[in-house]
C-alpha cells in the first residue's frame, strides 16, 4: 500500500489551503512578514510536493515595511473557478491589545506561475478570509469577525458576503452566519457543497495545543449551521507525535477520496517547537448520515494511505547554492520587503550573492537579510563570507533567527583596537548578550568561512580561515526560544537560517557571500 509520511511540508507552513486542478494538487501557505508572500507546493499524488513560483512578489500587491512580528500574510485561500485562480489573504499590520488591523485582499491569474494581479482590497473585519464558488457562479467570501469590544467574544462569528466579479468588489449584505461552538476562537472558515449540504469547517480552540478541527452543515448557505455531534473531528492528544493539529482545508481526489490539509507542529523540547507550524494530510470519509470523520479517528496520524495515483519523480533540490543565476532560487526569503537592488544583489559580483548593510535585527523596516525555512532539526549549514568592515556599527555573517527579538548570530565585525573580530550575538525575548568573553581577532583576507550544526536545540558555530580546519566558536548554544512557544507574546513564525548584513552607521557596507549549503543530518 503506499503511503503519506507527515508533515508533508516541514518547516514553517502553516493554514494549508489546499485545492486541485485536474491532475495537479496545491496548497498555499502562510509567509507572515517574509517575502515573497504565500508558498504554493505542487503535487500529482498528495506526498511529493514541490515550491511553485511565488505569487505576491511586488510592492503593489503586498507593502509590509513596519509590519509587526508575526503580521503579515495571514491564512491565504487557494481556489479555482472559471479558468482562473484565485488568492485571498489577509495582511495584518497590528494585532496589540484589543485591535487588530486586519486588511483583506484578493489576487488572481490564469496560471498558477502567474502574472498575479495586483491586489483587490475587500474588508477588514477579520481574518482568515476565503472564497466560495457557488453552482450558479455567484462566488461568496467568509471570514471570521474580530470584536475588540470589552466583554464581548473578540471571536465574534463567520461573515458571509458576496463578491461580484463584474464589479470586482464586495457586494450586498454581510451576514453573521455561524457564532462558533463551545471550543470558542472560531476562526479559518471554509465552505464545500456535498451530499446537498453546505459544511462549514472551522478552526477553534486556538492555535496552540488546543488548537482543532470542527465542523457545521446547512442546507442553506446563509443557515442556520448544524454542529457536529462528533466535534471536534481532528484534535492533537498530549502522546501524539504532531501537536496543535487544526486549522484544515479539504480536497477530493480523481477517484472520491477525500483529504484535509491542517497545520500541526512538533516541540523540540518542553512543548517548544523551533520549526514553527507544518503541514500535513489525513485521509477523510463520509459517514451514511453525512458527516464527515478522519481515518483512524480524530487524532493526526504520521503515516496515512496515500491515494493511488502516478506521478512524475521531482528533482532534489541543491543543498549548496552557488548564486550563479540572474534570480534568487525560490526557497530563499527576505524580510517584509521584495529582493532590490537597493540591498541586494546576484549580479554585481559575479557568482556571489550582495548584501548590503542596512537596518539592525531589531528592525521592522529594512533588513538585509536573505534566509530559508529550517525544515529538520538536525542540521549543517555553511557559508564563505568576503567581507571588510571598518566599524563596530557594520556586521555580517550567519544567523538563525525567529524574529526581531529572537535570534543567534554569528558575526564578523570590526573593533577599534582588534581589527576585524569574529562573536556570537545572541537576543532572547529582546535582551541582547554577547556570548564570548573575548572576541576572535581574524586576519585581513579575502574570505572567511563560518559554519553552523544543529542538535535539535543545541545550535554549534564553526568558523574556518581555509575552508578546510574549522575552529569552534561555541559550543552547544540552547536555541530553543526560537520558537512559537517561547515568549508571552503569542507568535506563528518559525526559525529561519540564512545570510545577513548590517550596517548601522548609513554607509551601506555590503559583504559577499560566495556560497550556501543547508544539509539535514541523521537525527
Amino acid at each position: 500500500m503506499k503511503t503519506i509520511v507527515n508533515p508533508v511540508l516541514p518547516g514553517y507552513q502553516p493554514d494549508p489551503s489546499i485545492v486541485r486542478v485536474g491532475e495537479n494538487y496545491y496548497i498555499a501557505t502562510s509567509t507572515f512578514e517574509w517575502f515573497p508572500g504565500v508558498q504554493i507546493h505542487q503535487s500529482q499524488d498528495l506526498k511529493n510536493w514541490k515550491l511553485q513560483t511565488p505569487p505576491l512578489t511586488r510592492s503593489s500587491q503586498l507593502d509590509m515595511i513596519g509590519n509587526i512580528d508575526s503580521g503579515g500574510v495571514w491564512a491565504p485561500c487557494l481556489s479555482y473557478s472559471d479558468g482562473r485562480f484565485y488568492l485571498i489573504f489577509t495582511d495584518v499590520k497590528s494585532r496589540r491589545g484589543a485591535f487588530k488591523d486586519t486588511h483583506n485582499y484578493l489576487v488572481t491569474s490564469e496560471d498558477i506561475n502567474g502574472p498575479w494581479s495586483d491586489p483587490v482590497y475587500l474588508n477588514s473585519s477579520g481574518f482568515d478570509p476565503s472564497l466560495f464558488h457557488e453552482e450558479d457562479g455567484s462566488k461568496w467570501l467568509v471570514n471570521m469577525i474580530w470584536d475588540h469590544r470589552k466583554g464581548t467574544n473578540s471571536f465574534a462569528g463567520i461573515a458571509l458576503q458576496e463578491f461580484s466579479v463584474d464589479k470586482n468588489q464586495l457586494v450586498g449584505p454581510v451576514k453573521n452566519i455561524f457564532k462558533g461552538t463551545e471550543l470558542g476562537l472560531t476562526e479559518a472558515p471554509h465552505i464545500y457543497k456535498q451530499h446537498g449540504y453546505y459544511y462549514l469547517i472551522t478552526a477553534e480552540g486556538g492555535t496552540g495545543y488546543n488548537h482543532a478541527v470542527t465542523v457545521a452543515r446547512s442546507t442553506s448557505l446563509f443557515g442556520p449551521y448544524e454542529v457536529d455531534p462528533a466535534n471536534p473531528i481532528l484534535t492533537s492528544d498530549k502522546n501524539d507525535e504532531l501537536q496543535k493539529a487544526g486549522h484544515a482545508s479539504l480536497v477530493e481526489t480523481q477517484t472520491g477520496e477525500w483529504y484535509m490539509a491542517h497545520l500541526c507542529a512538533r516541540p523540540v523540547k518542553e512543548n517548544k517547537c523551533m520549526l514553527g507550524r507544518e503541514t500535513a494530510l489525513q485521509k477523510c470519509y463520509w459517514t451514511d448520515d453525512n458527516w464527515l470523520r478522519v481515518e483512524g479517528g480524530p487524532r493526526p496520524q504520521t503515516v496515512i494511505p496515500a491515494p493511488d495515483l502516478e506521478s512524475e519523480p521531482f528533482s532534489t533540490e541543491q543543498s549548496r547554492d552557488d548564486f550563479t543565476e540572474p534570480q534568487l532560487k525560490m526557497h530563499w526569503n527576505s524580510l517584509r520587503r521584495p529582493f532590490t537592488k537597493e540591498w541586494m544583489s546576484v549580479e554585481e559580483r559575479i557568482e556571489h550573492l550582495r548584501l548590503k548593510g542596512q537596518e539592525s535585527m531589531s528592525s521592522l523596516h529594512k533588513q538585509s537579510m536573505i534566509a530559508r525555512r529550517l525544515e529538520s532539526m538536525n542540521v549543517e549549514v555553511e557559508t564563505s563570507i568576503d567581507y571588510q568592515p571598518d566599524h563596530f556599527q557594520q556586521m555580517a555573517g550567519l544567523i538563525f533567527y525567529y524574529d526581531t527579538t529572537d535570534y543567534v548570530y554569528l558575526r564578523i565585525t570590526h573593533d577599534e583596537t582588534e581589527g576585524i573580530i569574529l562573536g556570537v550575538i545572541q537576543s532572547k525575548h529582546g535582551e541582547y548578550d554577547e556570548l564570548l568573553q573575548k572576541e576572535i581577532s581574524l586576519p585581513n583576507q579575502a574570505y572567511y568561512y563560518l559554519k553552523a550544526r544543529l542538535t535539535k536545540e543545541w545550535l554549534t558555530f564553526y568558523y574556518s580561515l581555509d575552508g578546510e580546519t574549522w575552529n569552534t566558536v561555541v559550543s552547544e548554544i540552547d536555541s530553543s526560544h526560537l520558537s512559537d512557544d517561547d515568549a508571552d507574546l503569542i507568535r506563528f513564525t518559525g526559525t529561519f537560517v540564512g545570510m545577513c548584513a548590517q550596517d548601522l552607521s548609513g554607509q551601506l557596507k555590503h559583504a559577499d557571500f560566495d556560497y550556501f549549503t543547508y544539509n539535514e543530518l541523521d537525527s
